[in-house]
């Protein structure tokens, strides 16, 4: 027998009969229709936008890790909206990240938060980074606070945030696989954006961007238009995508599904396509040091004799011949094997040494977005704002000093030594080996490239780089899930 009876509940229709909910409604309608009235367009959008804020709030609480997912798509776009919309987007990342951990504490609220998913020496290394970098709000030099907050969120707070988000939330190999999935997608988009941008030409708005916006003294080079899709410069996107070609590479070779594999052919092309578009000659390093450390990694003798002789000739095509100098994109990348007869490097060795002199008698640096070109909007008249910094390294010593410069440069160690003896002794399943390994070959590479641009604290780079850092830090507990999964299925077949 059915206890369901449908004559014993009333229907939504019968409800609406209810004289107090059809007032309720009609004095509701009145009030929002005051209050549009009042407040115009604006206030008419904020509460057309409301409900589904209220839902997807609703659903970040549910599932948090869609927020995160969420935080990696718009990493890629944020930068490039902005030529689009005359609002400053980058507040948008701030907001996202907060929101997810304001998500995680109602989440769990009445359940254990997850803290042993996180890797402490990791998350301390992000702490002690980012105290560092709030004790330079009372660095003597420092004339600006808007200076430092505007700075402070790339050089350390996105790190402190990202990290622990991916410990908590996208810790099993599945998030592994979906955040190279959403990387790879839009690398390819991050490619084909470029292509236009090349044969087709910019849009109004980057043309504006270019001409309104001084970005063409960077890139239009004799005429040439150096690539830079939907990111925030050519420098930024050509490293990028050489990090995603340098890990599509290695991931392609050891792929078994056709149809994986294709895909990662695909992010590949697009990647180098991309690298050779932008024109930033730094960008070659990534691939280069890269798969040098790759090939450490794989202890495997004959590999690294083979790839010796390939860097060797990789190396000896672009320093001693002048094959293919008709390409703009391979003459310039030429131009990075001789430095010596590169006028723009010599500029920097000169910068080098004035910030040597200066920064002699500041151990602390001149305070954070106290040099390079955002500088020149807080502080136009101060040395460091006038004198090109170019690499992340000589911003890091010129904002924080010497004693910062060697505290980023342990923590980077550490990692880079940590993730390699991780990568070679912790690792038992290949195909997790080779993930892991592709993603710290890419974090290296880009460590390396740093040396000549300042990538790493931008976006896409930052948080893809904070991320690939802790899923090397957590591979062994996804080893460990690969291992339990895999006695899990071969029980099941027995049975």
């Amino acid at each position: 027998m059915n206890p369901y009876n449908p004559f014993l509940y009333k229907t939504g229709a019968d409800r609406l009969k209810d004289p107090f909910l059809i007032g309720s409604l009609l004095v509701m309608s009145i009030g929002i229709g005051f209050v549009i009235a009042r407040g115009g367009f604006t206030v008419a959008s904020v509460l057309m936008v409301l409900p589904f804020l209220a839902y997807a709030l609703n659903r970040l609480i549910a599932k948090p890790e869609i927020g995160l997912t969420f935080a990696f798509i718009i990493n890629f776009i944020l930068m490039g909206l902005t030529r689009y919309l005359p609002i400053k987007l980058g507040y948008v990342m701030d907001i996202t990240l907060v929101v997810i951990y304001i998500a995680i504490f109602f989440h769990y609220f009445d359940r254990r938060w997850p803290i042993k998913s996180l890797k402490l020496d990791l998350v301390i290394l992000a702490v002690i980074w980012f105290i560092y970098i709030c004790m330079e709000l009372f660095n003597p030099e420092a004339i600006s606070k808007a200076a430092w907050f505007a700075s402070f969120r790339g050089i350390g707070f996105y790190m402190l945030l990202t990290i622990p988000l991916v410990f908590m939330l996208y810790n099993s190999p599945r998030h592994l696989d979906k955040f190279l999935m959403i990387w790879g997608i839009f690398s390819i988009l991050a490619s084909v954006k470029a292509w236009i941008q090349l044969n087709i030409g910019p849009d109004a708005w980057e043309e504006r961007w270019l001409y309104e916006g001084g970005g063409a003294v960077t890139h239009i080079l004799l005429g040439n238009l150096r690539a830079f899709s939907f990111y925030t410069d050519a420098g930024q996107f050509g490293a990028a995508q050489a990090q995603i070609g340098l890990i599509a590479t290695i991931l392609m070779f050891n792929e078994k599904d056709t149809k994986k594999r294709i895909f990662w052919i695909v992010v590949m092309i697009a990647g180098y396509y991309g690298m050779s578009s932008s024109g930033t000659r730094g960008a070659i390093f990534v691939p280069m040091a890269g798969l040098f450390l790759y090939m450490i990694l794989r202890k495997n003798v004959k590999v690294i004799f083979i790839g010796s002789i390939l860097f060797l000739l990789f190396y000896s095509f672009f320093r001693f011949t002048y094959i293919g100098n008709s390409n703009y994109q391979i003459y310039r990348m030429r131009s990075a094997f001789v430095p010596e007869e590169d006028a723009s490097y010599q500029v920097r060795l000169a910068n080098q040494r004035l910030f040597e002199q200066y920064l002699k008698t500041r151990p602390f640096g001149g305070g954070i977005g106290h040099a390079g070109n955002r500088a020149l909007q807080y502080t136009p008249d101060a040395f460091l704002a006038n004198v090109a910094t170019d690499s992340w390294f000589v911003l890091i010593w010129a904002e924080t000093g010497i004693v910062g410069l060697y505290l980023h440069l342990f923590i980077i160690g550490f990692i880079i030594g940590k993730g390699t003896f991780i990568c070679m002794f912790q690792i038992k399943n290949q195909d997790l080996f080779v993930k892991t390994g592709a993603l710290l070959a890419g974090i290296f590479g880009i460590i390396v490239a740093s040396y000549g641009n300042a990538i790493l604290g931008q976006f896409p780079t930052g948080l893809l780089i904070y991320a690939s850092m802790a899923y090397v830090f957590i591979a062994p507990d996804l080893d460990e899930q690969l291992q339990e999964s895999s006695i899990e299925n071969q029980s099941q077949i027995s049975a």
